[in-house]
């Protein structure tokens, strides 16, 4: 993964993060919402492993998240 990309996946977990608590919602209720782990959700959100994850579960969490997904990928300086 390429510098640039890395950093793309860092922004995107840390908007999950920031829309999550904007929410008021922990990792485990937006995991619930998703049908997915807690875990899952925290690797994605965790800016110091930056990880790929497919385009269905990104929308499943702007679903959860009450957002559309291109807010998701407002990403600033990379």
């Amino acid at each position: 993964m390429n510098k640039q990309n890395e950093g793309r996946f860092k922004q995107l977990g840390l908007n999950i993060q920031y829309y999550r608590k904007m929410k008021g919602m922990t990792q485990q209720d937006l995991a619930d919402a998703c049908q997915l782990s807690r875990t899952q959700i925290g690797v994605i959100e965790n800016p110091n492993i930056p990880r790929s994850t497919t385009l269905g579960t990104l929308l499943d969490i702007a679903e959860a998240l009450g957002v559309e997904v291109t807010k998701l990928f407002d990403f600033k300086e990379v």
